[in-house]
């Protein structure tokens, strides 16, 4: 049995430096070459001081740097506080998360405890019972079902069979493929083990009894729409999309023996304020996130607005909020103002927020043009939702 290996601690933005005897030229190369864009690797050189140094570039979470050493990127924000994020932005209040689950010590037991908790619940959807849907079939019978083919059935080379097209109920359909295949991906990211892995593993061979392996996205759960009948699904695919959000960037063929489970945390800050808005601005507002703007002749250019709030009443924009997940520093920077200011004006509103997760040493407060232009934090640390209820009287407040 091999030895667990050696686990790193690296905060967000913060080098980290490491002898250069601890990592090989090929372990350093392979790792850079996959999870550069996570995490950023100088080589050991006289800049290092002949030291391996990395830096996390806002993710967090778990990489394989080699097989001997693990390392466990820290958010700078508490866990608690990221707990809560998670929880806002893929809406996983309809789970009824137990209080145990917020109260893990670290971001792999809190990955753990959702999966396990996934398993449970698909357990409990199966002894139920499966959303059954129909499936068209075509097949050779003996006997009449469904409408028949004519043409085919005389063109057949045995006599007596009749090709028919009938639809027929079964579980092997989206709701459940989805379940299915993230369960997959989480045994794949090989990061759960022990009694987890085994209760997800037994979960996954039940259902593949009787489901077919399909390839899903994170969208894919998000774009559903439910009826009656499927209702009970919608917050199994909300715990879906977290994992296969995070899963997706880090894997590879053959990266079984090698895990990863990763989070985006500019990702999830954008994520996390639209689904704190969408909760809280009340009756007055309305919050679309992700909001596509085509322009030019052919439509054929197109932004893609963070968030636009809108009059319930009368559905004019009244503003567009882009999130920032960076320090503010002095102020805005003209690329940052320059984008929100576009937005605003295609839109037609009246006035453009940028969102720090920190408070900028000035205030910002100024008109571009006819558009009104303001930076306002909506901090991490602390209570977040006390930080959100601030953010958003900042907002509504005029002048």
């Amino acid at each position: 049995m091999s030895a667990r290996p050696e686990v790193v601690q690296l905060t967000e933005y913060v080098p980290l430096r490491l002898p250069a005897d601890r990592l090989s030229q090929h372990e350093g190369e392979r790792f850079w070459q996959r999870y550069g864009r996570m995490v950023a690797v100088e080589f050991p050189s006289p800049k290092t001081d002949h030291h391996w140094q990395l830096t996390a570039q806002g993710w967090v979470g778990y990489l394989a740097l080699s097989p001997q050493i693990g390392l466990s990127l820290q958010p700078k924000t508490p866990l608690q506080n990221l707990f809560r994020m998670i929880e806002v932005a893929y809406a996983l209040d309809m789970l009824h998360l137990g209080k145990e689950i917020f109260h893990c010590d670290t971001l792999p037991d809190f990955f753990e405890q959702l999966a396990r908790l996934l398993a449970r619940r698909i357990q409990q959807h199966y002894r139920v019972g499966l959303y059954q849907g129909y499936a068209t079939r075509h097949q050779d019978l003996g006997v009449m079902r469904g409408r028949l083919n004519v043409e085919r059935t005389l063109t057949m080379s045995q006599p007596g069979r009749l090709h028919c097209r009938y639809d027929e109920q079964t579980v092997d359909v989206e709701e459940n493929q989805i379940l299915l295949w993230t369960l997959w991906a989480i045994l794949r990211s090989g990061f759960c083990s022990g009694p987890v892995y085994e209760t997800i593993r037994h979960i996954y061979r039940i259902l593949a009894g009787s489901v077919s392996l399909q390839v899903f996205t994170a969208e894919d759960c998000e774009r559903r729409v439910y009826n009656q009948l499927t209702e009970a699904y919608r917050p199994l695919h909300a715990l879906c999309r977290f994992f296969l959000d995070q899963s997706g960037p880090a894997f590879t063929a053959g990266d079984r023996e090698m895990p990863a489970f990763l989070i985006d945390m500019a990702r999830l800050y954008e994520r996390f304020v639209a689904g704190w808005l969408k909760a809280n601005v009340g009756p007055d507002f309305q919050v679309r996130v992700q909001e596509r703007l085509n322009f030019g002749e052919s439509g054929a250019q197109s932004f893609v607005v963070d968030i636009v709030l809108y009059d319930a009443e009368s559905g004019a924009p009244l503003a567009v909020l882009d999130t920032k997940y960076k320090s503010p520093g002095a102020g805005p920077s003209a690329a940052d103002l320059a984008q929100v200011v576009a937005y605003a004006t295609a839109k037609q509103a009246a006035e453009a927020i940028l969102i720090y997760p920190g408070a900028a040493a000035h205030p910002f407060d100024e008109r571009i043009g006819p558009v009104r232009v303001r930076a306002l934090p909506f901090v991490l640390d602390g209570d977040v939702d006390g930080a959100g209820r601030r953010f958003w009287d900042a907002v509504v407040r005029s002048g």
